[in-house]
Formats: structure tokens, sequence, C-alpha cells
């Protein structure tokens, strides 16, 4: 019986970030939480964010070579999302209390059978020597099992 791996992929990584975030930045930042997290990155089902930054170059490249999709949600709509960390900051700038952590609960629930758990709350990454910083959630599409 072959089992359809798409199917076991229910992490949903959601991105906030600045202007022109680099290929580099995103991985080492995935990787750091998964590794913290203690999650397997085979279980990525995607990333997902804000649509004004759909077009950053580094988040393409990202989902171009590990194959992921990218979803991308208004600001009205990830404002929509309770989530444990708003930041008064950032719903300012990009007119919603957060990107990361509400793309990442939106994303899950599109696969989600049995709701949607946030497994990593926002997490802010800098790299030395790189201009920008990222900020990532992880939330998991609960999917019941017959």
């Amino acid at each position: 019986m072959q089992v359809d791996l798409l199917f076991l992929r229910v992490l949903w990584v959601g991105i906030g970030c600045q202007k022109g975030i680099s290929y580099h930045l995103i991985n080492t930042a995935i990787q750091e939480v998964f590794r913290e997290y203690q999650l397997a990155d085979t279980d990525i089902a995607g990333l997902a964010t804000i649509e004004s930054k759909a077009s950053e170059v580094g988040l393409r490249e990202f989902c171009h070579i590990h194959n992921f999709p990218l979803k991308t949600f208004t600001a009205e709509f990830l404002s929509s999302v309770c989530v444990p960390n708003p930041g008064k900051i950032i719903k300012a700038v990009v007119g919603t209390p957060s990107v990361a952590e509400a793309s990442a609960i939106l994303a899950a629930k599109e696969i989600a059978v049995d709701g949607v758990r946030l497994l990593v709350p926002k997490q802010i990454f800098r790299l030395p020597g790189e201009s920008g910083s990222i900020t990532i959630a992880v939330a998991q599409g609960i999917r019941g099992f017959v």
C-alpha cells in the first residue's frame, strides 16, 4: 500500500519578514526552530505569509528549492485570527497584529480535520552580517485517521 506523503505533511511555517530577506536566513531560521522544537522538516506542508511578501525573492527561492507551496493572506484576513503574541508595531506597519502566527494558523486550517495547534509561537531571527530579520511560527493541522 502506497502512502501519499503530502497527506503526512501537516506543518505550516508562518513567515513574517523584512524586505530583501535572504534564502540563507530563512533556511537557517527554519532549521534552528525545527531542531529546537524537535520537529521534522519532512512534515512541512508549506510556507505562509502576508500577501505583500509574495514576491520576496528569498521566500520564492526557498519554496522553489524545497518544492513547497507559498500561501498568502490579506492583512484583513490575518487580523481576524486570535494569536497568543500580537504586536502593536507590526499592526501599525502592515495592518495586522500578526503575520507569522496568524498565517501559519490559517494555512494549517485548510488541511485540518480535527483542529489546529500552534506548535511554535513566533520566533525572531537575525544573522550577523546579514540585513533584515525574520519571524517564524509553526502550526499543525490535525487530521483524523480512520
